[in-house]
């Protein structure tokens, strides 16, 4: 009977805990072992109010900017109206997905790069004066070129206007488990899918955890979370494609299906 690829392939899981176990499922299949450490807890927004309001007002929209799968995830759950009209704009694939598991069809998504630079070549978006556009965010969500794209959009002459459907709070939990696996060199590898998660995930594990984290393979989904990584003292980095897919397509490259890493 043929392995599974990944069998004897132990990988650590550092996202918010709903897609930590989405993505646990689909690596287990594959035969890895999931190791999670949810690094980042995803909580409604402190105003509450204005999240209700914007959903109650999506009939005014031309167009409604997610941000990330959390913002995706964050408005899916609430079970809005969604307006024929209203076309949802993805800042990438995984995102998109969440938006289309939600029943919400007509999603637009950049094909090569999955950032707000994307999101502004889209031909959708070339002549948008008086359109009117509503940005789903998290509450920090100031950086990473959310500025730019309200910024350039305003600029071609839309009406735009952006609400926090989401907080992210730093997890208080314990490594101790995870970090007793990884110094018996049952982890073979780490996955953390932006720069805010890899820092609280840093936070958690400490000073002994990033010497097994340097010494380990992290597998990341864009070229900024990776320089990120690279400022912060991590080399050892590897950049996927920006989808689940991707992330388990850099994993099966990475480690042979032949190669056990532990026995």
């Amino acid at each position: 009977m043929n392995r599974p690829p990944l069998a004897g392939i132990g990988i650590l899981i550092t996202r918010p805990v709903r897609q930590s176990a989405t993505f646990a499922e689909r690596l287990a299949v594959l035969g890895g072992e999931p190791f999670m450490l949810p690094s980042m807890i995803i909580s409604p927004p402190a105003n509450k109010g204005a999240f209700d309001e914007m959903l109650r007002r999506l009939g005014e929209f031309d167009f409604a900017f997610f941000v990330s799968a959390n913002a995706a995830e964050a408005v899916i759950v609430r079970e809005p109206k969604w307006p024929s009209s209203l076309v949802a704009l993805a800042v990438g694939p995984t995102t998109a997905d969440a938006l289309i598991s939600g029943g919400i069809a007509d999603v637009v998504t950049p094909s090569d790069r999955h950032d707000s630079e994307g999101v502004l070549a889209l031909p959708a978006l070339e002549h948008v004066s008086g359109r009117r556009i509503v940005i789903f965010r998290g509450e920090s969500d100031s950086s990473d070129g959310r500025d730019l794209f309200r910024t350039t959009i305003s600029a071609r002459g839309a009406i735009v206007e952006s609400v926090a459907c989401y907080r992210r709070d730093k997890p208080s939990i314990d490594p101790s488990p995870v970090l007793d696996a990884w110094r018996d060199g049952r982890i073979d590898g780490v996955v953390a899918t932006s720069s805010e998660v890899l820092d609280n995930f840093l936070e958690l594990i400490g000073d002994r955890g990033r010497t097994l984290l340097v010494g380990t393979p992290l597998f990341v989904p864009h070229p900024r979370i990776a320089a990120h990584a690279r400022e912060i003292g991590l080399t050892n980095v590897v950049v996927t494609e920006p989808t689940d897919s991707g992330l388990l397509a850099g994993l099966l490259q990475y480690f042979p299906p032949q190669r056990t890493a532990h026995t």
